[in-house]
């Protein structure tokens, strides 16, 4: 990924950031000439085993993910093989009219990780029962209502079978954070200003990020 010097994150804690708070991953790997790359959006979650509340940077982390075993993308995929997942977090179309002045050009704010890493393929049906659970628990704690599993356990262990699991150990990462750094101060805070009383919950995001930077 293409990333401005001016675009880059403030501290590596943005990036971790963004992948635990929007962590539908877009996997990404080579194919054949024929068939060309594989693509496959699926939930990622940090791996609860490793130590503290998660961690400080990407590089060295290790993520889980789980996809069907009826895609193509998990016959392809070996342990070993190099894997790309892309997480998109807060964006949104800045229109000129909230720059006041002219000249001026229209543009779209977003913010973007991707994570480079290796697989590791898990065979074992209770593994991989194990990450269908912890990424149950991580997204009920985050997303949900705190629903209780209990109960569909049974009805998970009928299903895993069909579940393609692995572990993913993160290798590099890049962070763009186009907050509308390369604009005058007064510009920015305009923008920033406009954003955060949107009615639109993309820009409402996109403004809460732009009053973090530096």
């Amino acid at each position: 990924m293409f990333v401005p010097s001016f675009y880059r994150e403030p501290d590596s804690a943005w990036m971790v950031d963004l992948v635990r708070d929007n962590p539908l991953a877009l996997a990404v790997s080579n194919g054949s000439v024929e068939d060309g790359p594989f693509a496959t959006h699926l939930p990622v979650i940090f791996d609860p085993q490793e130590a503290g509340d998660g961690p400080g940077e990407l590089p060295g982390a290790t993520l889980l993910g789980h996809m069907n075993r009826a895609n193509p993308h998990w016959a392809a995929l070996e342990t070993g093989s190099v894997l790309l997942l892309t997480f998109t977090g807060p964006h949104s179309y800045v229109s000129p009219t909230v720059y006041e002045k002219t000249p001026a050009a229209p543009t779209w704010n977003f913010t973007a990780v991707h994570v480079r890493g290796v697989v590791e393929k898990i065979e074992s049906t209770e593994e991989t029962l194990g990450v269908v659970q912890s990424t149950v628990r991580a997204y009920e704690k985050a997303f949900g209502d705190g629903w209780d599993m209990t109960g569909s356990l049974d009805y998970f262990r009928k299903i895993v079978p069909a579940v393609g699991a692995f572990r993913f150990q993160v290798t590099g990462a890049e962070g763009m954070f186009k907050l509308s750094q390369e604009q005058p101060g007064e510009v920015r805070e305009r923008v920033r200003g406009a954003f955060g009383q949107s009615a639109c919950a993309y820009k409402r995001e996109v403004s809460e990020l732009m009053s973090r930077l530096p």
